[in-house]
């Protein structure tokens, strides 16, 4: 099995206006990046310092949501670009990893 260098990238964003669907649909439709996930959380707060949690009673959701997504290094970086203008600052977390795309 022959594995290549790419880069994840971890995006945090909300339910709020469905701002991971946006972000998900450019991944898939406008770049084709390698693999996506996205994972829903049950709490979570950002700079603000506002919690957002999962509650019985809840009826709209403004939970946090976590994008992943990965690809060859240098795709990454054009989509970057796209990415960070969808979300604020300390949003986007990036590593280097290996996979087998081929």
């Amino acid at each position: 099995m022959k594995q290549i260098d790419v880069t994840m990238v971890r995006v945090y964003c909300s339910e709020k206006d469905r701002q991971h669907q946006k972000i998900i649909d450019l991944l898939h439709k406008e770049h084709r990046v390698a693999g996506v996930t996205a994972f829903r959380g049950i709490a979570g707060f950002g700079r603000s310092g506002q919690l957002h949690e999962a509650g019985l009673l809840d009826v709209s959701l403004d939970l946090p949501v976590i994008v992943e997504f990965f690809d060859r290094p240098e795709k990454v970086v054009d989509v970057l670009r796209a990415v960070k203008e969808m979300v604020g600052p300390g949003h986007v977390v990036s590593w280097s990893a290996r996979a087998n795309l081929d």
